[in-house]
């Protein structure tokens, strides 16, 4: 059996490492990696594979930045001929990313069977475009692994056989148990000079929210409040960073901001394990920061991420930076939601979606 990955974006690397990893004890099964190159900064997308221990990429599209049409045009043209010469069996994609779509879209066409890891999440906004890539890429999968309860009854409501179903836990939490250990050794915060519990960290990259200035600005006036009190560490997306320099928000005058590069997968960990509060857009880090019982406030107005709150340490506090204040206030004030971690995120999700493609 064969068994092409597609990785693009820095969430796929730690959604797909286990479950490759995992497949190596399985005689006869053969997997490569695509990596499409959505995300081409070295940054945000080659240090993964290094760190995550996961070998290079067999393919490697080059596809780059452009908008979501672009985009998933240039992976359709990219990936068909892969697809055509090496003739993979399955297909596996995982998360919302326009590389998740777009390989899906033209495996399908071909013939080829589709297994998508994450899915039925769903944050009823079809304003995202992710939300899109979701929809789409379940209804013509094959196998639908899902990492939550809220996923079995999404699919359900949209008439997926059951028999396609399998609830197998959250294969970004296996990467974060495997390489714990490391990320406990790791000296990012003697680097920046931090503290355990005394310092914020804040991650912001969607559109919606980036692309606007009035949000920029709050964002700033945010940091500018409590960063009398606590250290701030910011890793800039290269969006982010962009946005800002165009809409003339200056951070440069705020204390105790402490502005990175976008980190790798161990640095980064390390600075969500031992945060105060995290405040964030980000989708993945609310399910890493509930497997660790950190606060975290997540700046949107909703979650395809539901069991984070339901059960875990998330905040969904909107994007008004007043709602956004109530819920940090709250955890500092040590008066926060007792959390737990929601079931089957045990660190083997990979071995029991490896055990099931096997066996195809």
């Amino acid at each position: 059996m064969k068994i092409l990955f597609i990785v693009g974006a820095r969430p796929n690397f730690m959604k797909t490492a286990p479950v490759v990893n995992a497949l190596k004890k399985y005689a006869g099964v053969e997997c490569k990696i695509c990596h499409t190159g959505q995300h081409y900064d070295a940054k945000m997308s080659d240090v993964f594979f290094k760190q995550l221990e996961i070998s290079e990429p067999e393919y490697y599209l080059g596809v780059g930045s452009g908008s979501h049409a672009v985009q998933t045009a240039k992976i359709m043209t990219e990936i068909e001929p892969v697809l055509l010469e090496w003739k993979p069996d399955i297909l596996v994609v995982a998360g919302d990313v326009n590389s998740t779509i777009a390989a899906s879209l033209t495996a399908v066409k071909l013939g080829i069977r589709i297994a998508h890891i994450e899915s039925g999440l769903r944050s009823f906004d079809r304003t995202m475009p992710e939300e899109i890539n979701r929809i789409l890429t379940d209804a013509i999968s094959d196998y639908l692994f899902v990492t939550e309860i809220s996923g079995i009854n999404n699919l359900k409501k949209d008439g997926v056989d059951d028999s396609k179903v399998f609830f197998v836990g959250n294969c970004m939490i296996d990467t974060l148990v495997k390489f714990l250990p490391v990320i406990e050794k790791s000296d990012s915060l003697t680097q920046y000079n931090l503290k355990p519990q005394n310092y914020f960290l804040m991650t912001f990259h969607r559109p919606a929210n980036v692309d606007n200035p009035e949000f920029l600005l709050q964002l700033s006036e945010f940091m500018k409040e409590y960063s009398g009190d606590y250290k701030i560490v910011f890793p800039v997306h290269p969006r982010t960073r962009s946005n800002m320099e165009k809409a003339g928000v200056n951070l440069n005058d705020i204390n105790n901001l402490v502005l990175t590069e976008p980190l790798g997968y161990i640095e980064f960990m390390s600075l969500v394990k031992d945060a105060k509060v995290i405040v964030t857009d980000s989708g993945g880090i609310q399910e890493e920061s509930t497997f660790l019982k950190v606060p975290c406030v997540t700046v949107r107005d909703n979650t395809e991420r539901p069991v984070t709150v339901d059960v875990g340490s998330n905040y969904l506090a909107g994007t008004n930076f007043e709602n956004v204040k109530k819920y940090v206030d709250l955890i500092l004030s040590g008066k926060g939601k007792n959390s737990a971690i929601p079931e089957l995120w045990d660190g083997k999700a990979g071995e029991r979606i490896a055990e099931i493609l096997a066996k195809e």
